[in-house]
């Protein structure tokens, strides 16, 4: 018996990382098809009115920028306090629970986000689930070096990532196949009458992403809850706040030491919030100029799917090989190109008119030179955005021992989340001063140029000086 144990250990282990890895997949519908390509659009394109009683897209996307900002202030204040909070009370996952009943609460509130109804309480709704879905990934993310070898960090991260797309993709063909109704016909992609009566009139079949990824949440994160180890001393949490705090505070006194570490936040905190903010609004601006359904963003949204699983599988590879270091500066250098791309095209031209097209829709998907310019651009976004993000949690974990993590992942994701306020907040001033939603779109590019400068000069890992 004694000698088939390492074989029983090594199958738990794998089980756990599966179960980590699953995390991904579970959360990642909702960015997809709540913030980025159904729900997200729709609320900017149709939900807010204007004093004429149609929608109005400029007052859509302000609102929307507002409220993210909102929320991101809230994640930013308190996202480092609950990871040293962790690292006293031990176990994860009865964090991820707590924050799992919100989030699952939050998304299906969004049902009640009809054209016309209560702007607040539908952002309200959203605000609720998103930051909920942060600090749940703040603990989920803090277990990753106890499950994983440092030489594997990137690999493991990589996949859950890509994971993480696929799941976000399933759930948006579901709903173009079997939800999202033409407004003009009422039927889906394949010819069919929407799913439980939903009329997309009103806006139900971007209103019923809130419920479905809830459930889609709540089912698969259940592998994580069965199988993933989450070890740690279990604390009182009146002595756990206390611990926990009193650690927060000497953290960031430590900082001061760890220049590495502090450089690596800083880059994160500005190339991060440039990240979000194009996530949460660059369907919106596709939609108002295009003027796409939720047929055509939900295809878009496909492509960029496809492309980033692959995008994370290679980010993954090149990981393993050259480091998280230059998988990030790579990235980053595509997201640069790819948001100017998107800001120089509108309609029937592309390159800020340097590129003429025939302005002219023949019909069908995607008719026009200038959308398709756009969709080019959108591949870049697509091959980037995965592997920006999950090498940066892998450069994170190599950085830090297994004893701090969870402290050192809420700075993590207060790097994340410190001014995460500031670019949606930048981008709806901007489009509110100016009228203007290209302008606003436009002013996520220094973000992308700042962390770009910020992590070149960061070492790799960053350690302290000494290690």
């Amino acid at each position: 018996m004694a000698e088939k144990s390492p074989d029983a250990h090594a199958k738990k282990m794998n089980r756990g990382v599966w179960g980590w890895m699953f995390f991904d997949w579970a959360a990642q519908p909702f960015f997809t098809v709540v913030t980025t390509f159904i729900f997200g659009p729709y609320f900017v394109s149709s939900m807010v009115l204007g004093p004429d009683g149609n929608p109005d897209p400029v007052a859509g996307q302000s609102a929307w920028g507002f409220a993210i900002a909102a929320g991101g202030l809230i994640m930013a204040i308190l996202a480092p306090v609950l990871g040293s909070i962790a690292d006293q009370t031990g176990p994860r996952k009865p964090w991820i629970a707590g924050f799992a009943l919100i989030k699952i609460s939050g998304l299906f509130l969004l049902w009640n986000a009809a054209p016309g109804s209560s702007v607040f309480w539908a952002l309200a709704a959203y605000t609720m689930a998103a930051i909920a879905a942060e600090f749940s990934t703040v603990f989920n993310d803090s277990m990753l070096p106890r499950i994983v070898s440092k030489e594997a960090i990137g690999r493991v991260s990589n996949v859950a990532w890509g994971l993480g797309y696929l799941g976000g993709m399933l759930v948006l063909i579901f709903v173009l196949l079997a939800l999202a109704g033409s407004k003009e016909t009422g039927l889906t992609l394949i010819g069919i009458e929407p799913l439980f009566g939903l009329d997309p009139l009103h806006g139900e079949d971007a209103r019923a992403t809130g419920p479905i990824s809830a459930v889609w949440y709540f089912l698969f994160i259940l592998p994580m809850f069965l199988f993933t180890p989450d070890g740690g001393t279990k604390r009182p949490l009146g002595l756990a706040v206390t611990k926990g705090l009193a650690e927060l505070k000497e953290t960031f006194a430590e900082l001061k030491n760890r220049i590495g570490l502090l450089r690596f936040f800083i880059a994160r905190m500005v190339y991060q919030d440039g990240v979000g903010a194009l996530l949460a609004l660059g369907g919106g601006f596709a939609a108002a100029m295009f003027g796409w359904s939720i047929i055509e963003l939900g295809i878009y949204g496909i492509i960029l799917n496809v492309v980033a699983i692959f995008g994370s599988i290679a980010g993954g590879f090149i990981d393993s090989r050259v480091g998280s270091k230059q998988v990030v500066l790579g990235s980053i250098l595509f997201l640069i190109v790819a948001t100017i791309g998107i800001v120089s095209t509108g309609p029937g031209y592309t390159f800020f008119g340097l590129m003429q097209f025939d302005a002219l829709d023949t019909g069908g998907l995607f008719a026009t030179g200038a959308e398709k310019a756009y969709i080019a651009f959108g591949l870049l976004i697509g091959v980037a955005f995965g592997p920006v993000q999950a090498s940066s949690r892998s450069y994170m974990a190599r950085s830090v021992s297994e004893e701090e993590s969870g402290r050192y992942f809420g700075i993590y994701a207060l790097s994340g989340r410190a001014t995460s306020f500031l670019a949606p907040f930048m981008v709806a001033s901007v489009t509110a001063l100016s009228g203007s939603q290209r302008a606003g779109i436009a002013t996520i590019v220094l973000f992308f140029l700042v962390g770009f400068a910020v992590l070149w000069t960061t070492p790799y890992p960053a350690h302290n000086p000494e290690e």
